[in-house]
């Protein structure tokens, strides 16, 4: 069969004053109509730069195309004009990029950004343009298209905005479409709703597919063929089967090794070293009846966390899993005081946080800390490593001079893996994982033994969650550490706690001993949770079934993405039920 796209000899440098850096060198590949070409690799091999060469989306200066062709149904789309290319884009080819809320116009209701394109490229009237806009919105699963239609991006939640992306995308009934990491920010079941839904609008359009992922559980789900990035070159090519079954580069081996996966038992890990600091025999931290509501206004209350009880024992590490907007971060947040909780008690080794007055609380901080999702927004961009770390021993009072406590950055540094040099050097200046090692020395510069790490992982490659995650062990059993973990992984969730609690709209609806969660689930939320993750293994992803999700409707009362979510703190968002 012809392909519809050929790349050939593709390289893209950037041009900066005084050097080049080669984005994408040489790269070659084909994709066949209506087939899903996967290509993967870690942030930087160049996967994005690629997508973004063939819709010529790349800004120029200080990118340039040094060489290569871009052959879409016998054309050379580096030849075009950019005139000629607007007419492409949209209409011949479709893109859905990694984070929908950038991507829509937060000006323009949805139903317009999609009519917009169909009026653009099929040349219909305003009213003809608004009806196909709502078939697609039908099409894509959002229910109540009509009044829909008249809302605006920040009216949906993660996994609603990227229906609309592929709802633009596929609205013209593009030849190929582009998916640029399309599931990366979205909870394991939305993302397997996105999946699905691609799939089934691939197969009713005909549409090829080229899917950009660092995620190999998608790649066994979705792709006919792989190919393998890695520093701006593709370092093996394959069916999906061969790429997973007999990998040929120590690339792709490493990526497929560094995944871990719920059909695997779970390793042991060592126990921590733990020195008792007092005399109390109880659980380091107990959480009893604790409550954290929200007042919306107009007499809506949100029930962000409402009314669940755990403890968590002295080197003991308490994995907490759920959907967006479930109460696991809130529940982290109340437990160290960010958010006053509304009810409840909080107990760190029998002494109840709750009532401490504001300076007790600021010694209690000495023995509580928190690891944050995004080390880039957590990091101060203005101060260099040594500040930023440096800053909770001066609080604390815990180095007497400017010497000492320069010393103290660059133990802390050396002790989560990075080049003591490193302190003088800004957050800009570092990768993600490095930026999250230096998150977590911060968190340990106060010497605390309880850690909230709220979704540590999620915006990092796959390989590099693995390191964390090792090196998170191996501080916990060096230093005698309890952690308190947070996230929507459950792989990664089941590999290094010792139990698990899962949460729904803001209770616990299951807590039990890791290996057996996962493997006697008792919930029906649990199910569908496990159910939802991708397997890294075509042989096993062919043999699922079209997932539950599939054909759930707007009445689920397991599908949060029928629920608003609400922004209660910069950056904190929770979910509140349609109609509460």
């Amino acid at each position: 069969m012809e392909p519809i796209l050929q790349v050939k000899n593709l390289s893209v440098a950037f041009q900066s004053r005084d050097s080049e850096f080669h984005a994408v060198r040489g790269v070659s590949f084909e994709v066949r109509k209506g087939e899903t070409l996967g290509i993967v690799g870690e942030s930087g091999s160049g996967k994005s730069v690629t997508a973004r060469s063939i819709m010529r989306l790349l800004p120029s200066p200080p990118s340039y195309m040094k060489d290569g062709e871009i052959l879409f149904l016998g054309q050379n789309l580096a030849e075009k004009s950019e005139k000629e290319m607007e007419s492409i884009r949209g209409r011949d080819i479709g893109m859905i990029f990694q984070d929908p809320m950038t991507s829509l116009n937060p000006t323009i209701r949805i139903g317009e950004q999609i009519a917009e394109g169909l009026a653009k490229h099929q040349k219909l009237s305003k009213q003809e343009a608004k009806k196909q806009a709502l078939e697609m919105l039908k099409l894509v699963g959002i229910p109540n298209s009509e009044a829909r239609y008249n809302q605006y991006p920040h009216e949906f939640s993660g996994g609603m905005r990227q229906r609309v992306m592929i709802a633009i995308a596929l609205a013209c009934r593009p030849a190929l479409l582009i998916a640029d990491e399309p599931t990366t920010a979205l909870d394991v079941t939305i993302q397997a709703q996105i999946l699905n839904l691609m799939k089934n609008m691939q197969e009713r359009f005909g549409s090829s597919i080229i899917l950009i992922t660092h995620d190999l559980g998608v790649v066994a789900g979705m792709c006919d063929r792989v190919a393998v990035m890695k520093d701006g070159v593709i370092v093996e090519t394959g069916t999906t089967e061969e790429i997973f079954e007999n990998p040929q580069h120590p690339y792709t081996l490493k990526l497929l090794n560094a995944l871990p996966r719920l059909d695997e038992k779970k390793k042991a890990k060592p126990a921590p070293i733990i020195v008792p600091s007092t005399d109390y025999q109880g659980p380091l931290l107990e959480v009893k009846s604790l409550k954290q509501y929200f007042d919306m206004g107009k007499g809506n209350v949100l029930k962000a966390v409402n009314d669940i009880s755990f403890h968590i024992q002295a080197g003991e590490t308490l994995g907490v899993v759920g959907e967006s907007g479930s109460g696991k971060s809130t529940t982290g947040r109340a437990i160290l005081r960010l958010h006053q909780p509304t009810g409840g008690e909080v107990l760190y080794q029998g002494m109840s946080v709750n009532r401490l007055t504001p300076s007790e609380m600021k010694t209690m901080r000495r023995h509580m800390q928190m690891i944050f999702q995004d080390p880039y927004a957590s990091l101060n961009p203005r101060l260099k490593v040594v500040d930023i770390i440096g800053e909770a021993l001066d609080v604390h009072k815990l180095t007497g001079s400017k010497q000492e406590r320069k010393k103290r950055v660059e133990e802390l540094l050396d002790m989560v893996g990075l080049d003591p040099a490193f302190a003088t050097r800004y957050p800009h200046e570092f990768s993600g994982g490095q930026r999250q090692r230096i998150g977590i020395a911060r968190a340990l510069a106060v010497e605390p033994k309880f850690i909230v790490c709220d979704e540590p992982l999620s915006a990092l490659d796959v390989s590099i969650q693995s390191q964390i995650v090792k090196l998170l062990e191996e501080l916990q059993h060096r230093l005698g550490l309890t952690y308190l973990f947070i996230a929507h992984d459950l792989s990664m969730v089941k590999h290094i706690s010792d139990r698990v609690a899962v949460m729904y709209m803001g209770k616990i609806v299951e807590l039990a001993e890791s290996e057996e969660l996962y493997s006697n689930p008792q919930h029906e939320y649990t199910k569908s949770l496990l159910a939802a993750i991708p397997v890294p293994d075509p042989k096993i992803e062919a043999k699922k079934k079209r997932v539950l999700l599939e054909e759930r409707t707007g009445e689920d009362k397991y599908n949060l993405e029928h629920s608003e979510l609400v922004e209660i703190s910069e950056g904190h968002w929770v979910a509140m039920p349609t109609g509460a």
